[in-house]
């Protein structure tokens, strides 16, 4: 089975997380990577610059109307949701938040099953609520594949707790063994 994109929801402790990932992340990695990262509303992106210019993969923040391309990683911009368009093109609302979050995993990772059915990782991450609960149990539905952190080795552990409370995920691993199998599913 190849896949299409994958979608991590990730919040309290994430950007550490994040930092992890993308320095094992091997040159050449070509699954799209979509993620929302609970941030400020106030954030200047910044930080994604920062990112973009220290790790083998190419950072960004996703644009509205902007094609997703395989070797990228997409932020969703603060305070926007972000959704995937059935021509595989992003799009911002800004909508209601959702879980009191905006961005909100919950968004993404519903337009992202809808739009990839069995072609999607879904992925939860540390974080400190319920978001992407309902993303999670939705991208199981559809088909695709479900991987949730260890609770016991995020730094917060309620968001991967609710989601294996929803729902059984095809994986619970350390983020370490996460990296591992994205880079085996990767070469598929």
């Amino acid at each position: 089975m190849s896949y299409e994109a994958i979608v991590i929801g990730v919040s309290s402790g994430g950007m550490k997380a994040m930092k992890i990932m993308f320095s094992h992340l091997p040159k050449g990695f070509k699954t799209p990577i979509i993620i929302v990262q609970h941030i400020s509303a106030h954030s200047d992106s910044q930080w994604i610059q920062l990112l973009n210019g220290t790790y083998t993969i190419d950072i960004k923040e996703a644009d509205e109307k902007e094609k997703i391309e395989n070797g990228k990683v997409y932020f969703a911009p603060p305070n926007y949701h972000l959704l995937i368009e059935k021509n595989k093109t992003f799009s911002l609302t800004i909508d209601e938040p959702v879980n009191y979050a905006r961005p909100s995993i919950d968004v993404l990772f519903e337009s992202a099953a809808e739009m990839y059915k069995n072609k999607l990782i879904g992925i939860i991450l540390t974080g400190s609520n319920s978001d992407g609960t309902n993303g999670i149990k939705r991208i199981q539905e559809c088909g695709g594949l479900t991987i949730v952190q260890d609770p016991k080795t995020a730094e917060a552990d309620y968001m991967p707790i609710a989601a294996i409370s929803a729902i059984q995920p095809d994986y619970i691993l350390s983020l370490e063994d996460i990296i591992k199998l994205l880079i085996k599913l990767d070469k598929q």
